[in-house]
């Protein structure tokens, strides 16, 4: 219900790239007065998804996205503060960013992913097991069911993993994870798994990891010197 005039909402230049595009030069949108209207409800019906808010004042004073905003009230947005903390369960990357989870995981980073879930199924497991979810789609950062969420911005899966990095500033452990399934490394005995050895490796190398959860094995091989220049820009060489 309408109860008449409007809500002007101020919204700060990191974030003006998800509103209209009619807004974005100057920032300010005068969005008509729904008397049971909330904050939240105003800043998303604006394209901008609370996940990506840090902070809401309302006429002057700090409020929460439950607070409803009066008929002429100014609401100013403000984007989330860098760096921002890693929930306990670690990261959830939609099936879009495959590329972006491996190089996450190489760095060390507990990261799930799934080439087959959909927006539900994500947002379910975001939730059930405290993971923030990293997406490039909007829409699905504006789900109310979402508690953590990111939206990854960069162009390329390089600017993808500094943003990520910049903005979680998470501590970095390289090569303890496997790329394939996320499940911690651990080191074996190359006479444990020699039968599973091309017989260029087992001539070449002597240390070799395991998965402890699909048992992949790993060593350092062709594409070690890739990786250590990925390692190297991330910071974790």
């Amino acid at each position: 219900m309408t109860g008449g005039g409007v809500v002007r909402v101020e919204v700060d230049a990191a974030l003006r790239d998800l509103l209209p595009r009619r807004a974005r030069a100057g920032g300010a949108v005068d969005v008509p007065h729904e008397e049971h209207a909330t904050a939240g409800h105003v800043v998303q019906s604006l394209g901008v998804p609370l996940p990506e808010v840090g902070a809401l004042v309302l006429d002057g004073a700090a409020v929460g996205a439950e607070a409803r905003p009066a008929a002429g009230a100014v609401l100013r947005v403000s984007p989330v503060r860098r760096p921002q903390p890693v929930p306990a369960g670690g990261f959830l990357l939609d099936v879009h960013l495959g590329t972006l989870a491996r190089r996450m995981r190489l760095l060390g980073l507990d990261v799930a992913w799934s080439a087959h879930a959909d927006d539900p199924d994500l947002v379910e497991r975001a939730v059930a097991q405290d993971r923030v979810l990293l997406t490039r789609d909007r829409g699905l950062l504006l789900r109310r069911a979402l508690r953590r969420g990111a939206l990854v911005r960069g162009d390329g899966p390089d600017a993808e993993l500094a943003d990520v990095l910049d903005r979680f500033a998470p501590a970095l452990r390289p090569l303890t994870r496997c790329t394939r399934c996320g499940a911690p490394l651990e080191a074996v005995g190359k006479d444990e798994v020699e039968d599973r050895l091309p017989a260029g490796t087992r001539r070449s190398y002597e240390e070799f990891s395991r998965c402890t959860a699909c048992a992949a094995l790993y060593w350092r091989g062709a594409h070690a010197r890739r990786i250590d220049d990925l390692l190297r820009r991330a910071g974790a060489a």
